[in-house]
């Protein structure tokens, strides 16, 4: 191989033919050296000073160098450093073996080969049809009882995707899947900190090639109908230039449909202007949501604005995601079984994890066998996946919460990487009536065009139906609960603004029954009840008998729908709203 004039931009390799260029930032003042190696060895076997500069930028370029037999490192004053561009790494494959970089242990891998992507691209899913649904690519499959044959790694989440399709998922979120550090003082299970942003994790892997079996997750994932958002809590140890250049590489080389990003670190204002980025999704989590809707869940009093606001709030404006649980904090499970978080294991004296989890243990702190205590518990997480997928934002489910997942209290898994932190599937054999009662209440919110509008509603009549697009409701119909006190809300939506059904949901979460009146409906419509927390997701609509109030026990929701019975005299090709119990669902679907 031969030195040849090199290039400071890009920074990282570029390889043209046979020809690399190698660009890296030096302070100025430091000795910088260029060491390859044969594949494998830990032993530098040719070194190459990088005296060119143009600002703090190094660089040189190799002419008839043969990239597969070669790996890379520099050498900056005296300490051995990787590539922060290196879009993959070799020594890194196994998980929780520590390996020391200036033993040469770990050391960049020249990456370039092709891949077919069978003409796949980002699915560019509407904010309004999405389901999401959050994981961790090791904890995901990692327990035996996941029963992937590449478990804890992108092959298994493969293997998962049948699971993720039926129960109606259209986009999962992956907690950081880049080259980081895992061992540290704790163990960094959740791979926060510092990384190789462009390498994926070579030990997500069933291979070596983390490269591949990522893009081959992503296809996987597109073929199904299935959009990959990547969160990248990037830090201080990289610039804004280069996150946002870090997020147009996975965009371009790995088809990312979005990112997940802290608006406090990341380049905001550049990220949306960026015109490579325009259709991707940019996704910020914020728990205004999650803490308005665990309060008004265990009946915390002047809740009842805060849930109005939130059930209407449109994802598409602002990137924001509507969560009741995610990683930073209890499962669903969790919330409704402990009162006080229980991290002892974490070796941090509990002092770790978040205080205010606005979490109620139902009468009992963890594992219970009272009967009483444990049916409130599954009405709860009934109620909380009302609460959520009821909401027109978009929904995130943390994975496992449908079937009942637990850490046994533990609300800031970082450091377990063990069954506390990894899903137990044999909870979806012991909870398979909440699995059920999740799936189809994904169903009834695809089917409702009034749950998963494109435009935002804003409590007017839009379209000169008579009634607004949404309303709000008590004991008297149109008159808002917003008293101090009051523990629930009924909320009416008109299907004329969105060209489908009337919808009307009770939430009661107080102690105590109450009623709610019913608005009145166009002439030949009557309500009919077709779930409710007690009762589930009904086999078919069940007419009220009472078409003026219904009353709603103790912490239970209710979904009533407006529609015609059969009978009424109306020609049948002219009724375009509900019947009976004909439930058109592809017609309204919006997937």
């Amino acid at each position: 191989m031969k030195e040849i004039q090199g290039r400071p931009l890009p920074l990282g390799t570029t390889m043209i033919g046979n020809t690399v260029n190698f660009s890296v930032a030096v302070p100025q003042e430091k000795e910088c050296q260029l060491l390859l190696y044969r594949v494998g060895r830990k032993k530098p076997c040719a070194i190459y000073e990088m005296n060119k500069e143009i600002g703090e930028v190094r660089y040189l370029a190799l002419k008839d160098i043969e990239v597969t037999e070669y790996e890379y490192n520099y050498r900056i004053d005296g300490q051995i450093v990787v590539d922060p561009y290196v879009k993959m790494i070799a020594g890194r494959e196994n998980w929780g073996r520590k390996r020391d970089i200036n033993k040469h242990e770990v050391r960049g891998v020249f990456y370039n080969e092709p891949y077919d992507w069978e003409g796949d691209m980002p699915l560019c899913l509407p904010y309004c049809s999405v389901i999401a649904y959050s994981l961790h690519v090791r904890g995901f499959t990692k327990h035996t009882s996941s029963k992937v044959e590449n478990r804890g790694t992108f092959r298994g989440v493969i293997e998962k995707i049948p699971y993720l399709k039926d129960l109606g998922i259209n986009q999962i979120q992956c907690m950081p899947i880049y080259d980081f550090e895992e061992c540290q003082r704790y163990r960094n299970y959740w791979g926060y900190g510092s990384a190789y942003w462009f390498a994926p994790k070579g030990s997500y892997a069933a291979s070596k090639d983390a490269v591949k079996e990522l893009r081959d997750m992503v296809k996987a994932c597109h073929k199904a109908g299935i959009e990959v958002v990547l969160e990248m809590p990037f830090n201080g140890d990289i610039s804004k230039q280069t996150m946002e250049e870090c997020l147009r590489y996975y965009m371009i080389e790995f088809h990312i449909d979005g990112f997940i990003l802290n608006p406090q670190v990341a380049p905001m204002a550049a990220i949306y202007a960026d015109p490579i980025l325009k259709k991707t999704k940019i996704l910020v989590h914020r728990i205004d949501f999650q803490t308005v809707m665990r309060r008004f869940l265990k009946g915390d009093e002047g809740m009842v604005t805060g849930v109005m606001y939130w059930l209407r709030r449109n994802s598409e404006n602002d990137g924001t995601l509507n969560c009741i649980t995610g990683q930073n904090g209890f499962t669903l499970f969790d919330l409704v079984s402990y009162d006080r978080k229980h991290n002892e294991e974490n070796g941090e004296n509990n002092q770790d994890g978040p205080e205010y989890n606005y979490s109620w243990n139902c009468g009992a702190e963890g594992p219970t066998r009272k009967k009483a205590v444990v049916r409130l518990r599954n009405n709860q997480m009934k109620n909380a996946f009302f609460l959520l997928l009821l909401a027109q934002g978009t929904p995130c489910i943390l994975s496992g919460d449908e079937f009942g997942n637990t850490q046994k209290g533990n609300n800031n898994v970082y450091c377990q990487d063990n069954p506390t932190a990894w899903i137990d599937w044999q909870r979806l054999e012991q909870s398979g009536e909440l699995h059920d009662f999740v799936k189809k209440l994904i169903e009834i919110r695809k089917k409702y065009r009034v749950f998963c509008p494109k435009e935002e509603m804003l409590g007017i009549d839009q379209v000169s139906c008579g009634v607004p697009d949404v309303s709000y409701h008590g004991e008297n119909a149109w008159r808002v609960p917003s008293e101090v006190y009051s523990r629930q809300l009924g909320v009416y939506y008109s299907g004329a603004a969105v060209g489908g059904e009337d919808c009307f949901v009770a939430y009661n979460m107080h102690w105590i029954p109450h009623s709610f009146a019913l608005p009145a409906l166009a002439k030949g419509k009557q309500w009919y009840k077709i779930a409710s927390t007690e009762e589930g997701i009904l086999e078919a609509p069940e007419l009220l008998k009472d078409q003026r109030m219904v009353v709603l026990k103790e912490r239970t929701i209710m979904v009533i729908v407006g529609g015609r019975e059969h009978g009424t005299g109306e020609k049948e090709e002219n009724r375009s709203d509900f019947i009976s119990v004909e439930m058109d669902r592809d017609h309204h679907d919006v997937d």
